[in-house]
């Protein structure tokens, strides 16, 4: 019977931490509002919520897939060319994910364009590689993908859906005040840092709240 509870306590512990892991990564790490990381991609695809929510689910598969090998592979991997070596696992998922987008996808692939590729260099992709899946197994580096890839995912689509509305008064483009009525600095690159600054300093109070 002890045992038993104690198998139980056990199991419930380990989901409890797992469940941290995916929830740090919204929150706590949060790639966009906390860490300020892969600013490249969020200034420059969050024009409209679509293209956000689209970048963030393209690094999401990345960090999801290059956490979960390089977790398996690490003790295989030799020191002195650790970084090289993640760096190649990260670019077989992005070819795969740009194989993908190309031919499903071709237009938001072209909408996206460059910075599809330039997830290699991301610094979120590599940063976990190095600070987590290097010393976690593949489960806990995969959940831990899969909570920085929301939580980037998430900010990526708050930012763009924020610029889409205040600038063309739609949200995924459905109309929720006429067009007229729009600032078109929101959609051009001096509205993303505004509005990117704004909603860092409306969140920052939330959590003081």
């Amino acid at each position: 019977m002890a045992t038993r509870e104690l198998v139980h306590k056990h199991g419930k512990e380990l989901h409890m931490n797992n469940f941290k892991i995916i929830i740090n990564g919204i929150i706590k790490e949060n790639p966009t509002f906390v860490l300020l990381l892969g600013m490249c991609p969020t200034l420059g695809t969050t024009s409209s919520a679509i293209n956000g929510f689209s970048m963030g689910v393209a690094t999401l598969f990345v960090l999801i897939c290059s956490n979960t090998a390089i977790a398996l592979l690490k003790n295989l991997i030799p020191d002195a060319i650790r970084i090289p070596a993640y760096i190649v696992i990260i670019a077989s998922f992005v070819t795969i994910l740009q194989m993908v987008m190309q031919a499903y996808l071709p237009g938001l692939y072209q909408t996206l364009g460059l910075f599809i590729p330039l997830i290699v260099v991301n610094c979120i992709v590599l940063g976990r590689a190095e600070s987590f899946a290097a010393s976690h197994g593949p489960w806990q580096s995969a959940l831990d993908g899969l909570g920085i890839g929301l939580g980037f995912t998430l900010g990526l689509s708050l930012l763009g859906s924020t610029r889409e509305l205040l600038g063309t008064g739609k949200i995924f483009s459905y109309t929720i005040f006429p067009e007229n009525y729009g600032m078109l600095i929101f959609i051009l690159a001096p509205g993303a840092f505004i509005a990117l600054g704004y909603l860092i300093a409306l969140i920052n109070h939330l959590k003081k709240a």
